[in-house]
């Protein structure tokens, strides 16, 4: 009986071994479920702030679209560009609209005015006469280069690109980073200031932004400001500028481009980018039709 003692020992040594190894993986266990738990939990938080914020972004563009056609002239957000501010429950909420008609029309304008706009947002005079005919070159079916430079399909080869000049019109103002010379750089510049939607070979002044009215040959700074003095009974601008009639006051197309920021009290934000034409929706109960959509949240 004596001789059991050892054995007996080392069993109960192996048994609570044991034990401690189970009691170590459940411990893991319940650690890593509770840290899965957690994470989940920080996901959903994210992602309903997120989505509470592109909420609020486009309830932005949809209010926005009542602003701009207000019955009341004084109610009323003029699409020039001008940024207005607003609440949406807790959320702060900055818009802009802007006529699609105070842009230049990348299908209508001619050379003479896309390097006007080019040179007024900084590039330089030789390449912006460049970059100016091979919009036109883009567009156009005839394979001529314009006389002073441009790209037709060999200057594409010739840069080594595998495609040439569209000949046809542009689709969208994004085709121009393929257009022949355009960086990204020259895109960015130039992009807020140019449509496919207005069919006008000339922007309307009254929703130009300034860099628009100085290739038009106004002075935007002037203009811009001038569009600011409103009248307190009218809700329009208080004078017009010598030299520059229609520079304040035109007529609205229905077709805007919108940008609707929304900023939560956590700091998460959401931006929509869009361009929409009210009424004509093929969808039931929407009041506009997206030309184009896009928006995104950013982290806080």
């Amino acid at each position: 009986m004596r001789a059991q003692g050892p054995s007996r020992a080392r069993s109960r040594g192996a048994a609570l071994l044991l034990v401690l190894w189970l009691i170590t993986l459940l411990t893991a266990l319940v650690g890593g479920f509770a840290l899965v738990a957690r994470i989940e939990a920080l996901q959903g938080r994210v992602l309903a702030s997120g989505a509470a914020a592109q909420a609020a972004a486009r309830a932005g563009l949809e209010y926005a679209l009542t602003r701009v056609d207000h019955a009341e002239p004084l109610l009323q957000w003029r699409p020039d560009g001008s940024p207005q501010a607003w609440r949406f429950g807790a959320a702060e909420v900055e818009v802009t609209l802007v006529d699609e008609n105070g842009r230049v029309d990348l299908n209508q304008a001619d050379v003479a005015l896309l390097e006007a706009l080019l040179r007024r947002v900084g590039v330089e005079a030789a390449p912006a006469q460049r970059l100016a005919g091979a919009v036109v070159d883009w567009r156009d079916p005839d394979p001529l280069t314009q006389p002073a430079g441009g790209g037709e399909d060999s200057d594409y080869a010739s840069a080594g690109l595998p495609y040439g000049a569209k000949d046809a019109p542009f689709e969208s103002v994004a085709e121009l980073e393929q257009v022949l010379g355009f960086t990204p750089e020259i895109y960015d510049l130039v992009r807020a200031h140019v449509t496919v939607f207005s069919g006008r070979a000339r922007p309307d002044a009254a929703f130009a932004s300034a860099e628009v009215l100085d290739a038009m040959g106004l002075d935007g700074t002037r203009v811009v400001e001038a569009r600011r003095r409103v009248d307190p009974v009218t809700g329009q601008p208080l004078e017009g500028l010598p030299g520059e009639t229609g520079a304040l006051v035109g007529s609205r197309s229905g077709t805007y481009s919108i940008r609707s920021r929304a900023r939560l009290a956590d700091g998460r934000e959401s931006e929509l980018r869009a361009v929409v034409r009210v009424g004509g929706s093929a969808v039931p109960g929407m009041a506009y039709t997206a030309l184009q959509w896009e928006e995104g949240a950013s982290p806080r």
